[in-house]
């Protein structure tokens, strides 16, 4: 036996292995062919990884009985998708981490794009592969990476609100009873709390202005204790560097004594944006993170100490402090545009270098591509980009 033979004969019985560890999660025994033909039909080298292909070339003899399976097992049957994740966790991180630590969990969202309106949570929204509002259908994830590759760990359709409040419809479609409304950021807030539970290896938390600027899963994260460096939009306001909202008012004669914080017409937060545009050439650093097609990436970076103001005048307590790093490349000398990130309280700042950026990493594991994950940042707009950190792990430097 040659040693190509030989070696295509192990990866033949690391993929038995794989399957049978896969269809553990099936739930009836039933299943389980139907799910080792289905995993076999989506790693066939065909264009359409519809059923009616993939039994075609499965079952070359009998397409209808193997289109009728497949069909049953993707459409009907009652297994869990969440389970099966599991099983495929619990077998690839362990094999993922060996060289390289868990370094981040992704947040993020998946654009289909989708004709037609009957389709479970289709609808006309934004699509991050075209780029664009469009007909599509957007699935919620949060994605574990290491410094070379990356695996989905939660994966949701979001469902909108148009279609969960149209019962209707949903019954039409199949959509469970017990399936609600819920927001991106509180579908992946769940997804988060689910995999703390299940003790899974922690990591930062990325995520865009999309799910950053939302100020309860940001809490939410504070809440759990996990290290985050999220996106908020430019008008997200903030107290400035030792700057914060005026204590309550003194007590009065009669009454309760006021406990909650305030504002005064001089004394208000500013936008994310209106602290950008308060710095001075001096206030920014030249920062290189990694070598790109066209040589070393560098970027001009800016690093705050700052309180998110968000309606702290309902609050006792002040909002924690965090880190806003902001990134304003030189050749843009007008005003910034949007894009954030935030990273969680520490007394010194992280360090000289941007944080890592899992760009795409999440898109690449739902389109199964092989790119090595990309340590840069990634820009919400063509000028200022600002991120705030919170329980940051990194060492400060002396330059900060």
């Amino acid at each position: 036996m040659s040693l190509r033979q030989l070696d295509l004969s192990r990866q033949g019985e690391r993929f038995d292995v794989y399957l049978d560890f896969l269809t553990q999660a099936a739930g009836h025994a039933d299943r389980v062919i139907p799910i080792e033909n289905y995993t076999k039909g989506l790693l066939l080298p065909i264009e359409r990884k519809s059923v009616e292909p993939m039994a075609a070339h499965l079952a070359p003899g009998r397409v209808r009985q193997m289109h009728q399976s497949l069909h049953h097992i993707v459409a009907d049957a009652a297994w869990s998708d969440a389970a099966v994740l599991r099983q495929v966790r619990n077998q690839v991180l362990p094999v993922m981490t060996r060289k390289h630590g868990l370094a981040a969990w992704i947040v993020d969202d998946t654009g289909f794009p989708k004709k037609g309106t009957h389709s479970v949570g289709v609808a006309r929204q934004y699509c991050g592969q075209l780029g664009k509002q469009e007909n599509c259908r957007v699935a919620v994830s949060v994605s574990l990476a290491t410094e070379e590759a990356s695996i989905p760990a939660a994966y949701q359709l979001y469902l909108p609100e148009a279609w969960a409040s149209d019962k209707k419809r949903c019954k039409q479609a199949g959509v469970p009873k017990e399936i609600s409304f819920q927001t991106k950021p509180d579908i992946a807030l769940a997804q988060i709390r689910s995999l703390v539970n299940e003790d899974v290896p922690r990591g930062v938390v990325l995520a865009d202005a999309a799910y950053g600027d939302d100020s309860g899963f940001r809490e939410g994260l504070i809440s759990l204790e996990l290290c985050y460096a999220v996106g908020i939009k430019s008008a997200t306001t903030l107290w400035p560097p030792g700057i914060g909202p005026l204590p309550p008012r003194p007590k009065g004669k009669t009454g309760r004594p006021p406990r909650l914080l305030q504002r005064d017409k001089t004394h208000q937060p500013l936008s994310a944006k209106e602290l950008a545009l308060c710095l001075s050439a001096i206030d920014l650093r030249i920062v290189s993170w990694r070598e790109g097609t066209r040589g070393v990436m560098r970027s001009r970076f800016a690093a705050l100490r700052v309180r998110p103001a968000h309606r702290d005048y309902w609050r006792k307590e002040p909002h924690p402090e965090h880190w806003l790093l902001i990134e304003w490349p030189k050749r843009k000398r007008n005003q910034p545009n949007t894009g954030f990130r935030i990273y969680p309280h520490r007394s010194h700042c992280p360090s000289a270098s941007p944080p890592p950026n899992y760009a795409g990493a999440s898109s690449a594991t739902t389109k199964n591509s092989s790119r090595n994950l990309a340590w840069d940042i990634s820009r919400a707009g063509t000028g200022a980009d600002f991120t705030i950190m919170q329980r940051c792990r990194l060492q400060p430097t002396a330059s900060w």
